[in-house]
This record gives C-alpha cells, structure tokens and sequence, in this order.
C-alpha cells in the first residue's frame, strides 16, 4: 500500500448512527476521509434478506432455536433482537464475548450501518434541564454545553432525516423541524383526551420518531409504509438509517473511502505533534495489520466500543489510555431503565379499527421533578412513556372456550381493544459504574475483551416504583377496564435499553473529563469522540438524535480546524 492509499485527511470509525454523520459532514466539506466499519459490508436494499418476509416464510415462524441461542445467549436477552427476521444483525456471543461483573445487556451489531437498522427511531431532543440537571443536583458533573448550543444542530439533522411528530411547546420536550405526525388510532386519540382533561399537568402525544411523512422530498428515500419491519431493515429507506441516507450522501461525493471488516483498535499518539497521527487496524478476513494516517480522527463506534478503543491506545505519554490523566475513561456509564408501567383493556370503539402497522405509538413526556410543583420526595431526576393501543387477534385463541365452527368464526373477527405503556427512565451518572479491558480473556483478533461493572442503584429503583404507578394511575383516570402494572425484575439491569451511554464523558475540566465542549479528546484535540460515549448525563429521551447533533457540531469545528491549518501550512 502506498502513501496515497494510506494517507486521508479525516477517519471515522463507525458507520452506526453518529459515524454516517460523521462520514456526510466530512465528505460534503471537501475533507477525503476513510470509514471504517469492523463488521461486513451491508448494502442499502440489496442486503436486507428478511425485508419481505411473512412469519410462515420462516422455517421456525419467526422464532430463535436452541442451538442458536446457545450461540447468542446474551443478544437473546431482549426478547426480540434475535428472531430469525433480525438475528443476522446481531453478534455471535461466542465469537464477540464480554464479561459481567454485574449484568450487563450489551446488544451489539458489526456491520455496515450498525445500530441504525434495528434503533428504535424515537427521537426527542434533550432540554436546558437536562443539560443543567448535574450541576443542579449535584450528581455527576456539568456539561459543558446548553441547549442553545445545541439547538441549530437538532434542527439540521432533524431536517435531513425526516423526524414526525406534533410540536407542543413544553420546556422539558423541546419543539423540533417535525412533519406531519402518524395519526393516533382511536383509543389513543381518546387516551390522549382524557389524560389531558383528568391528569392536571400530563401530556399525551404522538410519538416522534425518525420516519418520512408529508411532502418533503428525501433524496433516494420515500415515505413510511407502515409496515412495521424497521428492524429487518426498510428497502424504501421510510425511516433514517446510515445506509439509506448518510452513507449515501458521502459517497455521492467522491471523498469517501469505505472499509468494512477491518477492526481499528487503536489511535496513534505522537509525542513530537501533541496530535493522533492515525489509526491502526486489523483486517478481520487476513488478520493482517495496517495503519491509515489522518489530519482528524472522529471515533463513532458505539459508547462501549470507543471507549475501549480509546482504552486500548496507550502511548508512553498515555499509559493508561488515550486522554486518561485522571482516571476518568471507561467510568459513569450510563443506561435508561425499562420493562416497567402498566396496560388495560378497553371495552369501547368495538365498531372502529386502523389501517396498516404503525411503527409509532404515543409518547407522554416527563412530568416528575420539573419545578417545585412536581418534585418528588424520593428520586432525582425523571422518566416517560411509550405505548399505543391496538386491538388483539387470532391469538387470543388460547382464552377462547369455543370450538369448530364457532370457534372459527370468532377469531376472523378483531379482538377487543388494548392499551399498554412503558416507562424509560434516567440513570443517573455513577462514577463507580465502569468498564475495564481483560487481557487475559481476548477474542479470536487478539483484541482485549471488555468488563462491565454497572448497576442501577437506589434512586432508580425507587423511580421505578413510580413509574408502575403512575402508569396505573393514569389507565384508571381515563376509565379503562382490568388495569394491570408489570415490573419485570429481570429487566432492572443496564444494556436492555440499548442506550449506552458515559464512558469517555465531556465536560469543562479535564480532571474529571476526557472531552471538551466541541467533543476533542481534551489533550488530544484532533480526535473527536462524538457517540453515546460522551454523554455527560443521560436524559430519559432516547439519545440517538443527540449523538447526530453533536456529531454534526463537532464535525463543523473539525472542518473549520482542519481548513485553518491547511491555510496556515500552505
């Protein structure tokens, strides 16, 4: 390989979520940048085997077997990841191992696009209290940015990728660049109403999530279908992911360098420049080891993943760890908690039912601990919901006391109606909640394994408890029959959330941070760290619009600072 393949101006590790942000603003910004993905290539459309399937096309309908899950026991923990319609997008446990000293959940996919084809798409702006929120109460430390800060990048990435949902003019769920909202069925229009007239404070809204609805035109992306197979990826690109949209865009440029199966697991230091000069890979198919050179390093792999790397690039001026002087990499990691709130059965609109499969319910915004009027006495911090209404189908069949003919004839028949919500709460950010790197216990490339030793403690345990009963409390008030709380205790354990979060954190001071206010590696200011790892505290919203909006912020600064120099070297 000669200096020219080996050499670009920027190299972006990851190609999930943040790291196609990263990819498009680099590559649009004239930068010719390399992107590094450690799993196999994934071609929007062509590679996405099980987009058109129907459960009897599946030799198990649809479901893992034994001698699969012995191979995936860990990804098997959702419930849902590893169905045969999506059990290709994630990891074989055996050949990716990690270790728990704690339980962790950490459901993970190596390939082109990586966590955006199987997210969840809802997408919801942090507010100023949640940027506030640790230097309020205490726990963990400031951000070293506000909302304002952050604002006219949400509204950017809000704008490109396609985000519905219905502007309400709350302080703690920020208004957004949202079209048209998915349209409530109408159990959901009326559980919105009655919450509104019963629940003084409360608020039920459509769900905003990262789909294509209205008019505006997406380049190579069309509408939502309602389908409701996100996660097996969607050929019409309906909803954001990296492969339909921000890869895309980067390749249209002409700047961009794709390689997949190549494993970059460590940032090279150079003492003489103060400066990563590149990244080091391992190439998973020949094992063989390369080093690409860059003037800007965006490491976009997943919270855990850049975290180790960053672990793992150790130099005689980092010999714990690139930007680690003060022991602060690979601590308060974060998760949202969930598998607790409550559902009903509702006994009305028997003579109504919908259209399609949406892939978006309604959401209820934090209502606890805003202001003085809501503070609670036992938790910090606060939580939502997700949920929607549907009517029941032939599975019912199980409770049905009829048979033959009878029987028949009343399963072709809609079911009753139910309603049912989930709490997703905060973590708060522990500094002992940690991971570390096991030497001794390294996968097939040689590569360290990570530990976990995580935990939700005390103040969400006892959010929880709040959280199933005022999910209880709220099916009651709107006159619903047979309400029911769940708690799955198996579920009060970090990593089900899939939201990682923590590990290489910003924040003003350098003692207790490893990134600065524009995401620099504070001692290493030409490698940005733009993923769930440097979450300062974690919200109760999903993140991943966050990570795109930080990313796109600090791929401007990267940009400006990298035409600076080039100017200042010419």
């Amino acid at each position: 390989m000669n200096k020219m393949e080996n050499n670009f101006d920027a190299i972006v590790i990851g190609t999930g979520i943040s790291g196609g942000w990263a990819a498009k603003e680099l590559c649009e910004n004239g930068l010719k940048t390399l992107v590094l993905e450690r799993g196999r290539m994934v071609k929007h459309v062509l590679d996405y085997p099980t987009m058109h399937d129907e459960n009897w096309d599946f030799k198990h309908r649809n479901r893992i077997t034994p001698e699969e899950k012995s191979r995936q026991e860990k990804q098997s923990r959702t419930g849902y990841t590893t169905a045969e319609a999506s059990k290709h997008w994630f990891v074989d446990d055996i050949e990716h191992p990690y270790s728990e000293t704690k339980r962790f959940d950490w459901m993970r996919g190596y390939h082109v696009g990586g966590r955006s084809i199987t997210w969840g798409r809802h997408s919801y702006r942090l507010s100023e209290m949640d940027f506030e929120a640790n230097k309020k109460d205490g726990n963990g430390i400031d951000w070293p940015i506000r909302y304002k800060d952050i604002a006219p990048w949400y509204d950017k990435v809000e704008e490109y990728i396609g985000v519905c949902g219905t502007n309400l003019g709350l302080q703690q769920l920020p208004d957004g660049k949202l079209t048209e909202a998915m349209p409530y069925n109408c159990v959901e229009a009326d559980f919105a109403e009655r919450v509104a007239d019963k629940m003084d404070g409360r608020v039920v809204t459509q769900a905003r999530v990262a789909h294509i609805t209205g008019d505006k035109a997406h380049e190579g992306r069309s509408k939502c279908q309602f389908r409701n197979r996100c996660i097996r990826g969607c050929p019409f690109g309906g909803y954001f992911s990296s492969n339909a949209s921000t890869l895309p865009a980067a390749e249209r440029t002409g700047n961009m360098t794709l390689r997949p199966n190549s494993i970059a697991y460590e940032i090279v230091y150079e003492e003489k420049t103060k400066k990563a000069s590149g990244v080091r890979v391992i190439d998973t198919e020949t094992k063989e080891k390369l080093f690409f050179e860059a003037e800007v390093v965006f490491c976009c792999a997943s919270a855990i993943a850049s975290t180790a790397i960053l672990m793992q690039s150790k130099s005689e001026r980092f010999p714990n760890g690139l930007g680690n002087d003060h022991d602060e990499l690979g601590r308060n990691i974060m998760d949202h908690q969930l598998g607790v709130g409550a559902y009903a059965e509702v006994n009305e609109h028997e003579d109504k039912y919908y259209k399609g499969r949406k892939p978006g319910g309604f959401y209820i915004p934090r209502f606890i601990n805003l202001d003085k009027d809501t503070e609670h006495p036992s938790f910090k911090r606060g939580y939502g919901y997700q949920g929607s209404a549907s009517r029941q189908n032939w599975r019912r069949a199980v409770a049905e006391l009829s048979y033959g003919k009878d029987l028949k004839d009343e399963l072709v028949k809609p079911g009753p109606w139910v309603i049912g919500m989930g709490g997703f709460g905060e973590c708060l950010p522990y500094h002992d909640n940690k991971i570390v790197l096991n030497y001794e216990k390294v996968d097939k490339w040689g590569l360290p394994t990570v530990v976990f030793d995580v935990e939700f403690k005390e103040n969400e345990r006892l959010m929880r408890k709040d959280i199933q009963e005022q999910a209880i409390a709220m099916l009651e008030a709107a006159g619903y029959e047979n309400v029911k709380g769940f708690d799955d205790p198996n579920q009060f354990a970090p990593g089900l959330a899939i939201h990682e979060m923590g590990g290489a954190r910003m924040g003003r001071d350098p003692k207790t941070s490893i990134l600065n206010k524009y995401n620099q590696v504070h001692s290493v200011q030409n490698v940005y760290v733009t993923d769930g790892a440097c979450m300062t505290s974690a919200g109760c919203q999903n993140p991943s619009l966050t990570y795109m909006a930080i990313t796109a912020r600090a791929a401007d600064h990267a940009i400006k600072e990298f035409k600076k120099n080039a100017k200042n070297r010419s």
